[in-house]
């Protein structure tokens, strides 16, 4: 499916990561780093405002808030762009679908959909082509919980969501189909803390500073091409920090013989790979994409349910 299209509006469901931004069709880093002069080399550059921004070398620094500065409203520039591109397209009307996290989602729902909104209209360049768009509405849904939320009427007994994201972790607790809103959680135990506490272990015991992407690789994949010594230390801390999360979960009443744990988000594949736990009672979601193309999902349930009242 290419996406949904509303009364000649294009429906774009964004997940905006700390890792990664991720859209239906595209996945890319978080990072921006901003230039007053167009940068000589560069590749994904947004030109907007007067301004340069390369996309997508980096992740994005873990803030509370994501309003915070500008760089996720550029970021979300270039997620519209990018599937924009998929449709060949370079100009529309535009409905977005977007998330956070959920603890935050109460407090920072308006301000964030104002964020995105300050321009109702907007022109800018991405990768040497011109855009213009009318960002029409913007809805805010809870994060993760988008990524599993069709399957939930199937859900029979208590199950437990865990979104493993590159800042955060969110926790949801679903009993018969039902999310339990007060039993949510959001902790600071993202995969970019694994990723960090390998790099100091490397250093410590190797005397080596791995570059952060050979990390994620490593974490991506369950190994990577280094030393057996190197590989080892990683191992280790990757394998500590699974137990870590598994502890958390259990602090929230998570219990393999009488709970039915989904993972979502980038840390599901370091959970499959360093990971201890019963393949039975657990899922691992592998589309990293899933959280977006579940808000597109509410926001189309939600345009059916105004057409049928």
């Amino acid at each position: 499916m290419e996406g949904f299209n509303i009364n000649g509006k294009i429906l774009i469901g964004i997940d905006h990561g700390y890792g990664n931004m991720k859209t239906r069709h595209t996945v890319f880093k978080s990072g921006v780093k901003c230039y007053a002069s167009e940068p000589a080399i560069a590749s994904n550059m947004l030109e907007y405002d007067g301004k340069y921004y390369v996309i997508g070398e980096s992740h994005k620094v873990f803030i509370a808030n994501k309003n915070e500065d500008d760089d996720y409203y550029i970021l979300t520039l270039a997620a519209i762009a990018k599937e924009l591109a998929f449709r060949n397209i370079s100009t529309a009307d535009v409905l977005l679908a977007v998330g956070l996290p959920l603890n935050w989602l109460s407090n920072q729902r308006q301000g964030f959909k104002d964020y995105l909104m300050r321009n109702s209209e907007v022109d800018f360049k991405f990768c040497n082509e011109s855009y213009h768009i009318r960002i029409c509405d913007v809805a805010v849904y809870p994060q993760g919980y988008a990524g599993i939320v069709a399957s939930m009427p199937s859900y029979k007994g208590v199950h437990m969501l865990a979104d493993i994201g590159n800042g955060t972790m969110n926790t949801l607790v679903i009993t018969n189909g039902r999310a339990m809103s007060d039993r949510m959680y959001t902790d600071k135990l993202g995969v970019h803390q694994c990723v960090k506490r390998i790099y100091n272990a490397v250093q410590a015991e190797c005397g080596k500073l791995p570059d952060e992407s050979l990390i994620e690789d490593f974490l991506r994949n369950g190994t990577v091409d280094t030393s057996n010594r190197i590989l080892s230390v990683m191992q280790t801390e990757a394998e500590k920090y699974t137990v870590e999360i598994f502890d958390k979960l259990s602090e929230y009443e998570y219990d393999p013989e009488m709970v039915k744990l989904h993972i979502i988000g980038g840390g599901g594949c370091l959970i499959r790979n360093f990971g201890v736990y019963d393949t039975e009672s657990v899922e691992i979601i592998s589309d990293i994409c899933a959280t977006a193309k579940g808000y597109e999902s509410l926001y189309m349930t939600q345009v059916r349910v105004r057409k049928g009242a």
